[in-house]
This record gives C-alpha cells, sequence and structure tokens, in this order.
C-alpha cells in the first residue's frame, strides 16, 4: 500500500471518528450513557486504526526516500 493510500484510509477513517465525537456529544446531552459507551469504544478502536494508517504512511514513504 502506497503512503498516499494509507493517508486517504487515515482521512477516511478521520470522517468516521469526527462523526462519532458529534454522535457522543448527543448522547451526553440525551443522558443516554450506555450507549455514549459504547461510541467511545468505538471512537477508540478508530483511533487505533488511524495511527496504524499513519504508521503504514511513513514506513511507506521512509521506504520510497
Amino acid at each position: 500500500m502506497s503512503a498516499n493510500e494509507s493517508l486517504g484510509r487515515a482521512q477516511e477513517l478521520a470522517e468516521r471518528l469526527r462523526a462519532k465525537l458529534d454522535n457522543l456529544e448527543q448522547l451526553a446531552d440525551a443522558g443516554d450513557v450506555d450507549a455514549a459507551v459504547d461510541d467511545l469504544a468505538e471512537i477508540a478502536e478508530l483511533a487505533k486504526q488511524i495511527e496504524a494508517e499513519l504508521q503504514r504512511a511513513r514506513a511507506s514513504a521512509d521506504a520510497g526516500a
């Protein structure tokens, strides 16, 4: 996978993360604790995936340099 592909994937994941954060705010306002906890778990997983994609992009860029 190229650095650009990894960066594109990271951007897609970041957009999903933003949507989850918006949803989390709505859940917090509504007092839906169980759903908020579920969203937090998904947010943590998305953050891990973003980090992995960024590491792949860096490794790919370093290999091509």
